[in-house]
């Protein structure tokens, strides 16, 4: 579990994170550089999962021997499929990363929702129902490793 105690935020308790792939942590379908690394620190201390479409149907090969479980979604509406997912988790203590329309339901439903932005860019829907926008994957994971950086955006 991680808990972030954020100035006229509120207390965020975290038992899973929830990721998208594709344009999330992977450009045309290859895991970017360092974040394997940081999905197993994260998976020392909350359940991590990858949601996804699998647009390349690379997703299994890219996170081999880590520590997540993933979910690949059949066509169609997935931003509702998304959504169910992480409401079974339970949103109020759910973390979600993503960058697509598809994405912004369970970012707007989660505790905390982080869109990243890289080469694919991030959907304005997406945006508008997150919490923070992130310059890339890494920086986004490391606001869960390096919970500061966090409280340091989101404090009024």
């Amino acid at each position: 579990m991680i808990t972030i105690d954020i100035p006229d935020f509120g207390t965020i308790e975290l038992h899973h994170v929830v990721l998208d792939f594709n344009g999330t942590m992977a450009v045309d379908g290859h895991l970017i550089d360092g974040v394997a690394e940081r999905l197993e620190a994260l998976s020392r201390v909350v359940d991590v999962h990858v949601v996804t479409a699998d647009t390349f149907g690379r997703v299994r090969q890219e996170l081999d021997g880590t520590s997540c479980s993933i979910d690949v979604l059949p066509p169609g509406n997935q931003a509702e499929a998304k959504l169910r997912f992480v409401e079974a988790l339970g949103a109020a203590h759910t973390a979600c990363y993503g960058n697509g329309r598809n994405d912004r339901s369970m970012l707007g439903s989660a505790a905390l929702g982080v869109v990243v932005m890289h080469e694919e860019g991030a959907a304005s829907a997406a945006i508008a129902e997150a919490d923070v926008v992130a310059p890339s994957i890494t920086a986004a994971l490391d606001l869960l490793l390096h919970p500061l950086r966090l409280v340091a955006t989101l404090r009024s």
